[in-house]
């Protein structure tokens, strides 16, 4: 129940931030917060990751419900076995209904966090962007922990 609490968490501060920038900031606009590092900009995505795929909503509603369907189904089976399945898990799902609720009521996904480290631009994300990619972070970290387990039960 946790890992659902933590994906609706991350839902609520998805859409709440995207709610202001999209309510108080022009498409293009820029907010600096940490000069040559941080800014908030109003961005518009059609596309997946990085910009990738634009247009193909039909696309992502079929693979975010098959997505979303696979999450909860090993929540309900594995994460009761885990804390940190159960949080990347978490993680993931929130992230995943996040971005899939902008592209079911706006057709796009506000994106907003603009940032520059070491001069290398990245690509402008949300909330639920970070919070997928820390969830795929630690599942990564979970099979690799899981696999060194193993191996050392074999010898």
């Amino acid at each position: 129940m946790k890992y659902y609490l933590l994906a609706v968490a991350i839902i609520l501060i998805d859409q709440l931030t995207k709610w202001v920038v999209d309510t108080q900031m022009e498409i293009g606009e820029r907010l600096t917060i940490i000069e040559n590092v941080l800014y908030f900009t109003s961005h518009r995505n059609t596309g997946a990751a990085f910009g990738i795929l634009q247009g193909q909503m039909w696309f992502f509603y079929i693979i975010t419900t098959v997505v979303i369907i696979g999450i909860i189904y090993y929540m309900q089976k594995e994460a009761k076995n885990s804390r940190l399945f159960g949080t990347a898990l978490g993680l993931i799902l929130g992230g995943a209904i996040g971005n899939f609720i902008d592209r079911l009521f706006r057709g796009e996904v506000v994106d907003f966090v603009d940032t520059y480290i070491f001069g290398y631009d990245f690509a402008i994300f949300n909330v639920a962007d970070a919070s997928l990619c820390i969830g795929v972070g630690l599942l990564f970290i979970k099979m690799i922990g899981d696999e060194r387990r193993e191996k050392k039960e074999k010898k």
